[in-house]
C-alpha cells in the first residue's frame, strides 16, 4: 500500500493518498481529480519543518555553557575597561 503525496491544482490543497488497487485519487476538501503528485520521502522536508529545525538548534547554541561564558567574559572585560576608562566622578562637597 503506497502512500503518496498530491497537491490539488484547483484549490492547492495537499494531502496523502494511501493508493490501493482501483483507488481514484481526488482532493478531500473539493474532489478535484486534477491533482500533482508531490515528492515524497524522508530526505524531504517542508519549509516549516526546517525552520523549527534552525529555531531548535539556535536555541540549544544560545543556551550552551561555553556562549554563557564567553557572554559573561565579554561583560566582565566590559566592566573592566569602562570602570578604568571613565573613572566614577568625585563625589559632590556639600
Amino acid at each position: 500500500m503506497p502512500i503518496y503525496d498530491y497537491r490539488c491544482r484547483g484549490c492547492g490543497h495537499e494531502f496523502e493518498l494511501i493508493v490501493l488497487k482501483g483507488t481514484v485519487a481526488e482532493c478531500p476538501s473539493c474532489q478535484s481529480q486534477e491533482l500533482e503528485q508531490q515528492v515524497s520521502g524522508f530526505a524531504f522536508t517542508s519549509a516549516e519543518s526546517r525552520q523549527a529545525n534552525v529555531k531548535a538548534a539556535r536555541r540549544q547554541y544560545i543556551g550552551s555553557k561555553d556562549v554563557r561564558d564567553k557572554r559573561v567574559a565579554e561583560v566582565e572585560h566590559i566592566r573592566e575597561h569602562d570602570a578604568h576608562d571613565n573613572p566614577p566622578p568625585p563625589p559632590k562637597k556639600k
